[in-house]
């Protein structure tokens, strides 16, 4: 019997709130998430409406609202007390936010997690990462973090020996930062000219060079990702299927796009292929999924410390 108790129905407008946003903004991640089990769904819904705010407050919603960067790093810093408050409380009146507490309280997510990815969000407004280092930990608080929220959903009723949740978790890092990369390269444009960022490179635009040894990064963590989700539980693998063959068919187009081109205009993979790429994730068969014929679980090396 449906629990029609206030707290719940609250609950569910949260989660309503939450799944309106993922339609929004990402087709992609909308149609994956259509293929987690029902168990999960809402919950990696939560946590993308999150995310996806956070995102936006930095990346020029803001700033169009009329809101310049003192102000929007006063709207982040809010939205943080605000998350951080709701995961302690269980509650909030920001209906994203409240279907987020309620996530985080369910998987075990904590402030390990969101401390840096709020951390990220803050580095944006101050530019691109000044060195690798920094830029290994944007990406990590940006994007791996990510990833393991999610794999902590996926993961909250089962019972793994610690070495195979320590590979999943390596799994679930690889595929984030696979995702943040594959986006760096699509976004390279906009970033740069309305932004006025630049992720991959050192030089005031990513060279020819720098271009084809990216796509060869993303290549080995795409690689790394898929050798894990056959270990996954089977109502979450063909969903997280589908997203890594979305970001390795939008990687293969980029690989073929000219890096000047790339410089101009935003690549993407049309919605009849991304059909068909679910049907390939729904057809169960995940050792297909790898780009490389000897991927490695090795950290890729940045191609600016070259």
């Amino acid at each position: 019997m449906r629990d029609t108790s206030p707290s719940m129905r609250y609950t569910r407008a949260a989660r309503a709130a939450a799944a309106e946003i993922i339609g929004t903004y990402s087709t992609s991640f909308g149609w994956a998430t259509g293929l987690l089990g029902r168990r999960h769904r809402g919950h990696i819904r939560s946590i993308y409406a999150l995310v996806r705010i956070a995102d936006e407050i930095v990346d020029g919603t803001a700033a169009e609202f009329g809101l310049d960067a003192e102000a929007q790093a006063q709207a982040l810093e809010d939205y943080r007390e605000q998350t951080h408050r709701a995961m302690a409380a269980g509650y909030s009146t920001d209906l994203v936010i409240h279907a987020f507490a309620r996530t985080a309280a369910a998987a075990g997510i904590d402030t390990s997690l969101t401390g840096p990815f709020f951390d990220s969000m803050r580095a944006d407004l101050h530019g691109s990462p000044g060195d690798d280092q920094q830029r290994a930990q944007y990406v990590y608080g940006s994007a791996e973090v990510v990833g393991l929220m999610c794999l902590r959903v996926f993961l909250r009723e089962e019972h793994l020996p610690a070495v195979e949740v320590q590979e999943l978790e390596e799994g679930a890092r690889q595929l984030g930062a696979a995702f943040q990369n594959v986006n760096f390269l699509r976004d390279l444009a906009a970033d740069a000219d309305q932004l006025g960022r630049n992720y991959l490179s050192d030089s005031a635009a990513l060279t020819e060079v720098e271009h084809r040894a990216w796509v060869q990064i993303i290549g080995t963590q795409l690689d790394a990702a898929a050798g894990v989700i056959p270990s996954l539980p089977r109502d979450c693998r063909a969903a997280v299927a589908a997203a890594h063959l979305f970001f390795a068919e939008l990687l293969t187009r980029l690989e073929a796009t000219p890096t000047e081109e790339l410089r101009r205009r935003r690549i993407r993979v049309p919605n009849p292929v991304k059909v068909r790429l679910i049907s390939r994730a729904l057809a169960g068969n995940a050792g297909s999924l790898q780009r490389n014929a000897s991927p490695t679980t090795d950290r890729p090396r940045d191609p600016r410390s070259a």
